[in-house]
């Protein structure tokens, strides 16, 4: 218990068997319940999670968005937080923002990376790409959003069931904030996090995934 609040985390992977132990094993004692969602991965990720007391949800079907449409329902705590099982969001702010989602009545909460506080820990077309895409999303929905592809959120259990984001890969991420927003008496702020390097091999494909979500943003701006 946190605040007289239960804490669930979620975090997706594919084959992070060496940065999901480190992450897990980083975790404040707040936190009530670990949801790791395994994506099919082939090397060790769920005996190692499982043996540091994660609870395991298997998605067969390979994909981000997929990972965390298995994955989100399973929460039971009161808040809901997400992260990379690769290392590179800050465990160690984890109560921070969950201060600043409680002291500021918010209903979602979106870790921004930007400015980084270590810029090592992204490379120059990843910013670039974060850039456009944060722009692109401003400029479509007229809500400036600093950070529109953070994959760290901080939210109310019970308001995964309002918004519901469909995709099943990338574009994941900036559609859960964007309906967050859009979504009547709906409360989305963000707070500024520390990212890290990450721990292991690189799995984001830049061009392919960088187009995908640009393209995703123009369907949700004419459909939603």
């Amino acid at each position: 218990m946190y605040r007289g609040t239960k804490i669930t985390i979620v975090i997706p992977c594919y084959n992070e068997e060496d940065g999901i132990a480190r992450v897990i094993r980083s975790l404040p004692g707040s936190i009530d319940e670990i949801v790791v969602v395994d994506n099919n991965s082939t090397d060790r990720t769920s005996e190692v999670s499982r043996e540091l007391g994660a609870r395991i949800v298997f998605e067969e079907r390979k994909g981000y968005g997929a990972a965390y449409k298995a994955g989100l329902p399973e929460a039971r705590g009161d808040i809901t937080v997400t992260m990379d099982g690769d290392g590179t969001y800050p465990v160690e702010q984890i109560e921070e923002c969950v201060n600043h989602l409680l002291d500021n009545n918010l209903d979602f909460v979106s870790a921004c990376r930007f400015p980084l506080s270590d810029p090592s820990s992204m490379n120059f077309l990843n910013k670039v790409g974060n850039t456009i895409l944060s722009w692109m999303t401003f400029l479509l929905f007229l809500r400036a959003i600093k950070d529109s592809q953070s994959g760290m959120w901080i939210f109310r259990t019970r308001i995964y069931n309002d918004i519901r984001p469909e995709s099943d890969g990338m574009p994941f991420s900036e559609e859960i904030k964007i309906r967050a927003i859009r979504h009547p008496g709906m409360k989305f702020g963000e707070y500024h996090v520390n990212y890290h390097i990450r721990v292991g091999e690189v799995k984001l494909q830049k061009w392919r995934d960088g187009l995908r979500n640009l393209l995703y943003l123009f369907k949700l701006r004419f459909t939603m």
